[in-house]
């Protein structure tokens, strides 16, 4: 996936709700998404270590505790710049292939 593509989806979804990994994995698969755990803890911990996110630990009645994550103020300005640029991105290709027909 390109690039910021992933990471502008996950910020999306922790900026509706702190979210746990595993229910960002599932939330992604719905929207057709495929990510495996192995590449979600990686950028999950590079986007902490930005400013993205932060995380809490919450008890867990089925094992150990679990980090939820939630954006920051630095991640919603992150993802509102991606977010603009994501639809400039759609807009020039939307206008440069308006007049194309598959064939």
């Amino acid at each position: 996936m390109r690039k910021g593509v992933l990471e502008m989806c996950i910020l999306s979804i922790i900026a509706e709700e702190e979210a746990y990994p595993s229910d960002i994995i599932q939330r992604l698969k719905k929207d057709e998404l495929i990510v495996a755990e192995g590449t979600m803890y990686p950028l999950l911990t590079r986007l902490k270590n930005a400013g993205l996110l932060n995380y809490n630990w919450r008890e867990s009645t089925s094992g150990p505790p679990r980090k939820y994550y939630q954006i920051t103020s630095e991640g919603q300005a992150f993802l509102s710049g991606l977010i603009k640029t994501w639809n400039q991105l759609v807009h020039a290709v939307t206008e440069s292939t308006k007049n194309y027909q598959a064939r």
